[in-house]
């Protein structure tokens, strides 16, 4: 959708010329008070004009963008509602702040390109790195801090597939942050600091690791993790490659799914109380007859490893995730953070 067509766009029209009119009425010194009339302190409310899309706002005092989401939208967090469509955060007495009531764009589509989500994945955690695959706990935290300071918004699963389904307008600056296996190490040193900097992430977890072993979580963890808001998804039972293999037969193939992706379905069910509906392949292996099994048994969204951003349009059985590697710079870091595609659509 682009801006100046379409009946939002009307709408709004219609709001800015009444919010002009008014206020070059009420900018009209009014008469003054008989002697006799108290005079009102405190400072006068601002001009407001509604309609179901928007809210136009004139205030009178200095507004920021949280304060109107505050007032307007029931929620400051939405403040990044405000900015995205005027480009301000900070509003003037007599400055016009328009306020959407709901999504302009979910699609994250113009004429310019589309928007795009990353998703990043992480595997074990420790007070050093330790090969590709295990972060040091300094580095993790200055990569969280990074997300913080650059006004990045971690998103659920949930969230993002509401994206993808365009039930949902995302901030710019989205992200998901997702942990593979179920290492003890999450508990140590990812969840303070997400706690710390209000961020969520998800947990694909494979139900053969669980509980087995000092660095693994336990049922009992994983419990405590998602009572805590941390989303719990599935990462197939044993972590084997979930491709047919040379030389298996298709009654063979089709036991060998069941195992992997129906069991932990109710594994988890009877360990959390509900079934997991998205799934991340081991090693983001897949193939047609993965993508089958997988629909068959139940998952709504499955997560590859491909480093590449996500449009709303993504197939839900492919989704990108980017792997963040122990020895990333910082700056390799913020290469995997791609929020737009250019690409001319007119």
């Amino acid at each position: 959708m682009t801006r100046g067509s379409g009946p939002i766009w009307q709408s709004l029209l219609c709001l800015a010329v009444v919010a002009m009119v008014a206020w070059g009425c009420a900018s009209t010194a009014p008469p003054a008070a008989p002697p006799s009339t108290p005079v009102v302190t405190g400072p006068p409310p601002p001009e407001v004009f509604e309609s179901p899309d928007f809210i136009v706002v004139i205030p009178k005092t200095p507004e920021t963008s949280a304060s109107l989401a505050a007032k307007y939208l029931g929620d400051a967090a939405k403040a990044w509602m405000i900015e995205e469509f005027t480009g301000a955060g900070t509003f003037a007495p007599g400055q016009q702040a328009v306020i959407p009531r709901k999504a302009w764009n979910p699609a994250g589509v113009t004429a310019s390109g589309y928007r795009l989500v990353p998703i990043l994945v992480y595997h074990n955690l420790d007070a050093q790195p330790k090969g590709k695959l295990v972060q040091s706990a300094a580095s993790f935290d200055a990569q969280m801090r990074y997300l913080k300071t650059e006004g990045y918004h971690t998103l659920t699963l949930a969230e993002f597939l509401d994206f993808t389904r365009l039930n949902r307008q995302l901030p710019r600056k989205s992200v998901v942050l997702t942990f593979d296996d179920g290492y003890k190490s999450f508990k140590q040193y990812a969840y303070p600091v997400l706690k710390e900097l209000g961020f969520t992430a998800t947990l694909f977890v494979y139900t053969d690791y669980v509980g087995a072993g000092r660095n693994a979580l336990s049922w009992a963890d994983i419990k405590a993790l998602q009572a805590e808001g941390f989303d719990i998804q599935a990462h197939s039972k044993t972590h084997g490659d979930l491709r047919r293999a040379p030389g298996e037969s298709t009654a063979q193939f089709d036991q060998r799914m069941h195992a992997e992706l129906a069991q932990p379905r109710e594994l988890f069910k009877r360990q959390l109380g509900q079934a997991p509906d998205t799934i991340a392949y081991p090693y983001g292996r897949w193939d047609n007859d993965v993508l089958r099994q997988v629909k068959a048994t139940g998952y709504v969204a499955a997560f590859t490893v491909r480093r590449q951003g996500n449009p709303a349009f993504v197939s839900p059985l492919t989704i990108h995730r980017s792997h963040i590697y122990a020895d990333m710079s910082l700056e390799d870091f913020a290469k995997n953070l791609t929020l737009f595609q250019e690409e001319d659509l007119r």
